[in-house]
């Protein structure tokens, strides 16, 4: 199924738009002739496709049935070596397939047998005249252009020839039409009708051809919102934007359980949340599941060496680096865990017995790691309803460029917010922080860019011990990330979202013992501030970038 993120209007039986009917026979000389719009009988239907799946089959099963097929090139081939009669699409128009099969199927003759209105006599009598014949149905898929774009090192002259333009207007033809014509663009259709047409002697409802056409517009949208892509590349506003979504997967229930709820994947994007993600055991995912694995798999990115990320109602409650996965997690739980109960877990290591049977010590919603052995599967087994997903990435997977978040009537669109090195801070205290303040420093501003602004991370050792999220005040966000730690302040770190507008805020942690603050600064009262810390002894750096993250 695909979505190409655009409601429209409600929709108006097509019925209205139908001119009324003129009820004649189907003439055996193969000429259009006058006809109803549930009067038409499939007698004739044009095959071509560059996905081949299935086509011989359904050509057989058309041909089966009485129904003429005319084809092009390699189907054409395809299907008479199957031992199949096919009439060329040369033979239909009276033209040749010329520059390399560029020009093949647009032709006048064509269309007129695609978009005649049969039931109005001065159409009917324009398709006589120029002796037009009838398409009653399509079978067209288009040339593999998302595909060919995915390749890694693909010459943009072989991109563009894969760019279809017969193939995307003969399916729109038909899907116009779709009161006498069916557009069939998909292998798995073909069974369906197949089904349909022998059970009705030849004939398609209305309703199905109506199905058949608003898919067919969709893959068309799908298929252009690609191109589109491919020559926006290098443009990072465009004054328009086309999108287009496929699903992925039902889940069980939106952000409440009354909310019926999916997800579908933007098929702009090499890949997305789930791609490469197994899923090992567990209950169904749910919308909050999904964003809530999003959020720690973006954090989880940001380490190399083995880490933990704890997320709940998307926000990151413990983070943890460690020499191992059962340390990384032990560091990243002692945070919060009570926050940590019914969260979802996820770590860049695979998951052990060890490690297993302590993850099973508490209510976990969804796992996520890159493998378990057989004894941490039987084990996490132990927790029916828990979702264990099994990463499959590949090393050197990029992540999206863009940040988008829909609005009412629309979407912001953003670059995406990149972390900045350490080369890029400053210090703006007298004193310098020590190496191991550094290594604190940097961990806690990671995880700050990941945290609901306004937001505050105090850390110590590679592991956080305290954050305040999601706050309209900075004072409070201290203030729940002080109280939230579990342990003695003296010689932890601090990190802030965004600048201390006064001093208030810091002197809360300041009080508590903290030893270095990491903050972007650029605040009118930035002077007020570094006196401050500067009176306690206490280092502090600026980032020269904030990371909100609404």
């Amino acid at each position: 199924m695909f979505f190409s993120g655009v409601l429209g209007p409600r929709r108006v039986p097509l019925a209205r738009y139908i001119r009324s009917p003129m009820s004649a026979p189907v003439h055996s000389d193969g000429s259009l002739q006058a006809s109803a719009p549930n009067e038409v009988v499939v007698t004739r239907a044009l095959l071509s496709v560059s996905d081949k799946t299935g086509i011989v089959e359904f050509a057989r099963g058309l041909v089966e049935l009485g129904v003429e097929i005319v084809s092009t090139g390699g189907t054409a081939a395809a299907l008479s070596e199957a031992g199949l009669t096919v009439r060329t699409i040369t033979e239909l128009t009276g033209f040749p397939e010329i520059m390399d099969g560029r020009v093949k199927t647009l032709h006048p003759k064509l269309y007129a047998g695609l978009l005649a209105v049969r039931s109005d006599p001065a159409h009917v009598a324009a398709a006589q005249e120029q002796d037009v014949e009838p398409v009653d149905l399509i079978c067209v898929n288009l040339y593999p252009f998302e595909e060919t774009v995915a390749r890694e090192g693909v010459a943009d002259s072989e991109v563009i020839e894969n760019i279809d333009i017969g193939g995307p207007t003969m399916i729109r033809a038909a899907a116009k039409n779709v009161a006498y014509a069916a557009p069939v663009v998909s292998p798995a259709r073909y069974a369906d009708v197949l089904e349909e047409l022998r059970a009705s002697g030849g004939r398609l409802s209305l309703a199905t051809r109506e199905g058949l056409a608003a898919e067919a517009f969709a893959y068309t949208a799908r298929y252009d919102s690609a191109i589109s892509g491919w020559f926006q590349r290098n443009t990072e506003f465009p004054v328009s934007m086309t999108g287009a979504y496929e699903r992925i997967a039902q889940l069980s229930y939106g952000e409440n359980p009354h909310q019926g709820a999916a997800f579908y994947r933007d098929v702009r994007a090499a890949g997305h949340l789930l791609s490469d993600v197994v899923q090992l055991g567990g209950k169904q995912l749910s919308y909050n599941n999904l964003l809530d694995f999003d959020s720690a798999r973006n954090l989880l990115d940001e380490f190399s060496v083995p880490a933990c990320v704890i997320v709940k109602h998307n926000n990151p409650c413990g983070v943890g680096l460690g020499a191992t996965g059962l340390e990384a997690y032990q560091r990243a739980f002692a945070c919060d865990p009570m926050s940590a109960f019914g969260g979802v877990i996820c770590l860049n290591r695979g998951v052990d017995g060890d490690l297993a049977r302590a993850l099973v010590e508490q209510f976990i919603e969804v796992l996520f790691a890159p493998g378990y052995t057989e004894e941490a599967l039987e084990v996490l087994g132990t927790k029916v309803n828990l979702r264990i997903l099994d990463d499959k990435t590949p090393a050197g997977a990029v992540g999206p460029g863009v940040a988008f978040r829909q609005v009412r009537g629309g979407l912001l669109v953003q670059d995406a917010d990149l972390l900045e090195g350490r080369e890029a801070m400053s210090v703006a205290s007298a004193r310098q922080p020590s190496d191991a303040e550094w290594e604190a420093l940097v961990f806690a501003w990671t995880v700050c860019k990941h945290v609901r602004s306004n937001a505050i991370v105090l850390a110590s050792d590679n592991a956080t011990i305290g954050i305040g999220a999601g706050q309209m005040s900075r004072v409070d966000a201290v203030q729940i990330a002080v109280d939230k730690a579990q342990l003695d302040l003296a010689g932890c770190v601090m990190a802030s979202d965004a600048f201390f507008p006064f001093p208030d805020a810091p002197q809360i942690a300041l009080d508590r013992g903290i030893s270095a603050v990491i903050q972007p600064g650029g605040s009118m009262r930035d002077d007020l501030t570094i006196e401050l810390v500067n009176s306690l002894d206490v280092a502090m750096v600026f980032t020269g970038h904030r990371h909100f993250r609404h």
